[in-house]
This record gives structure tokens, sequence and C-alpha cells, in this order.
């Protein structure tokens, strides 16, 4: 199940689009395994921000999940969070180190850097 304030991204369009719509301000790309308890963990943490934040639940969008590898040569961990902020990558966390507080402070920074 998806949160409401997760904007899901399922093909490449849908990335590109999410992409677009942060207009130079920092967002989040959240690679999710529904199949992980781990992942679980990191989607909770997820769940408590109010960001911008784009899931690729990696079962149902590989061809995204790979595409977030190659475009910002992160390598593919799940679960993975990415923050974007003019089109590039800026900051990446996975697995035990996706917390909501961490997550919060580095769009803040993203944000506040020109």
């Amino acid at each position: 199940m998806i949160d409401n304030h997760f904007t899901e991204i399922a093909d490449l369009e849908s990335l590109d689009r999410f992409v677009a719509n942060l207009n130079g301000s920092a967002g989040v790309v959240f690679k999710h395994s529904d199949t992980c308890g781990v992942s679980s963990r990191a989607y909770t943490e997820m769940s408590k921000l109010e960001l911008p934040i784009g899931i690729v639940v990696v079962q149902h969008a590989r061809s995204v999940s790979d595409e977030v590898e190659k475009r910002w040569q992160v390598s593919h961990e799940t679960p993975q969070v990415l923050i974007i902020k003019n089109g590039k990558s800026v900051w990446n966390a996975s697995h035990f180190q996706v917390k909501a507080d961490g997550v919060a402070a580095a769009v803040a920074k993203a944000d506040s850097d020109q």
C-alpha cells in the first residue's frame, strides 16, 4: 500500500515528471522492496516526512530502479533514498541509514545550498 503523500514512480515517464515537478527544489526518490523487512522499516520512517517523495517499488518497476542507478551513478540497494536537486543526486542512504530525521536534514541542506 502506498501512502497518500508518496508519488508512485512506475515507469520512466513518471520518474522524469517527478524530477521536473521539483522545479529546482530538493526531492526524495525512495527505492522500496515490498518483500523486505528492512525496507518496511524504512517505509515507516519515510511515512513520517512531509516532503515530495517519489517511491519506486522495485518489484513493480525494475526498469525505473535500473534507470535510477544509471542516471545518478548510485549502486542499487533497497531500501534506498536519493535526494535529487536540479536533476542531480546530492545525497543518498540505504538500509538502516534511511531515517526520517537524516533525510529531512539532507533535504533542508540541499534546499539551502544554491
